[in-house]
């Protein structure tokens, strides 16, 4: 699994309810591990919750889970 594959499969799962999302996050940090990539850049603009608040809360979330997430501009 690529980079962009993992964080494709992470915009699905937000996208339907978060179904799945833990398992994703934890593909996602094992690619980022492999990949020797330190932050997963997200498009805000395919959050289902794009503005500031959104943001937050999944970089939060995410950073439960051992993931640094940036958004591009």
């Amino acid at each position: 699994m690529t980079l962009t594959q993992a964080i494709d499969n992470i915009y699905a799962s937000i996208n339907n309810d978060n179904e799945e999302l833990d398992s994703h996050i934890a593909a996602l940090k094992a690619t980022m591990t492999r990949e020797g990539v330190k932050e997963a850049i997200f498009d805000p603009a395919r959050l289902v919750q794009p503005n500031r608040q959104g943001r937050k809360i999944m970089q939060s979330y995410f950073r439960k889970k051992g993931v640094k997430v940036g958004f591009s501009a």
